[in-house]
């Protein structure tokens, strides 16, 4: 029980990791991206081409996986992205899916629609036992990695200059603008944040999650169902929510494999009836 539960909470860690940005730009931009997953899955096989066609260390693989995809996130911005802050939700939802779709004709174009492997490094490999549990060395690594991660991403949005803009920004434009506030260059900075968690996401997420073309289709409802339960008003609901979702799918696929992923859906469910804004939303809020 121990073991699963630790299993849990890396996987729960990973998946906030991996949605936090989608949770960034959806609750404090309103922008509905759900190409989020496409920045992850590239985050993925930026990782798998340094490690096994250049040899580079899986180490340097993670910050130029965040690096990459922060670049890629403020060139699409900059290019498409702005253009439809101020559109429906609908028109959002639709071009982000569009997307998703493009990015994974591309990487199955290139890069061939097989699954793809990366060879972690020894002291990553393999587990050992602790207090009662068999401890993965890679899920602890994730665990403080994602850990850090979380903390560090609290403090820069609620206890930094930055942070305070941002929400400026996001509650009334024209105000901030007249403040002083340059809001473009927020939001751009606001999407390379959340597009380089996405993408180091997927470089952890490698090992773990598997890595194929149809990746940001395959977790797509994960990173909404974290967002979705969490709320979009802060950052602790949808790292509760999926630490709450982690546990429950890796228990409910070890205790009744048969049902598969009923169980994290049903815990969608029966939060969501209790609480219609997720965990940690306002009332009414967005």
């Amino acid at each position: 029980m121990l073991t699963i539960l630790f299993d849990g909470i890396a996987y729960g860690m990973l998946l906030f990791v991996l949605a936090c940005g989608l949770s960034v730009t959806l609750g404090l931009m309103n922008f509905v991206n759900l190409a989020h997953g496409a920045f992850a899955m590239a985050g993925g096989y930026v990782t798998v081409i340094m490690m096994n066609r250049y040899g580079i260390s899986f180490y340097w693989c993670l910050p130029a996986a965040f690096i990459v995809t922060a670049l890629a996130g403020v060139v699409l911005e900059r290019l498409l992205y702005r253009r439809l802050y101020s559109a429906s939700h609908l028109d959002q939802v639709l071009f982000s899916i569009g997307l998703v779709f493009m990015a994974i004709a591309a990487i199955d174009y290139f890069m061939g629609g097989q699954q793809q492997l990366i060879n972690l490094p020894p002291e990553l490999s393999g587990r050992f036992g602790f207090l009662g549990m068999d401890i993965g060395r890679y899920r602890l690594f994730i665990i403080v990695i994602c850990a850090a991660l979380t903390v560090a991403l609290q403090l820069a949005l609620t206890r930094t200059r930055f942070g305070s803009q941002l929400r400026a920004a996001v509650d009334d434009g024209r105000v901030a603008r007249g403040l002083g506030i340059n809001v473009s260059v927020i939001f751009a900075l606001t999407f390379a944040l959340g597009s380089g968690l996405a993408g180091l996401g997927g470089a952890l997420g490698t090992e773990l999650l598997g890595l194929d073309p149809n990746f940001p289709l395959k977790y797509l409802i994960y990173f909404m169902i974290v967002v979705t339960v969490g709320g979009t008003s802060s950052i602790t609901g949808p790292f509760i929510a999926a630490l709450l979702l982690g546990i429950a799918d890796v228990a409910g696929k070890y205790y009744v494999p048969q049902l598969g992923a009923f169980i994290i859906y049903a815990v969608m469910i029966l939060v969501l009836i209790l609480r219609p804004h997720g965990l940690f939303s306002r009332e009414g809020g967005r």
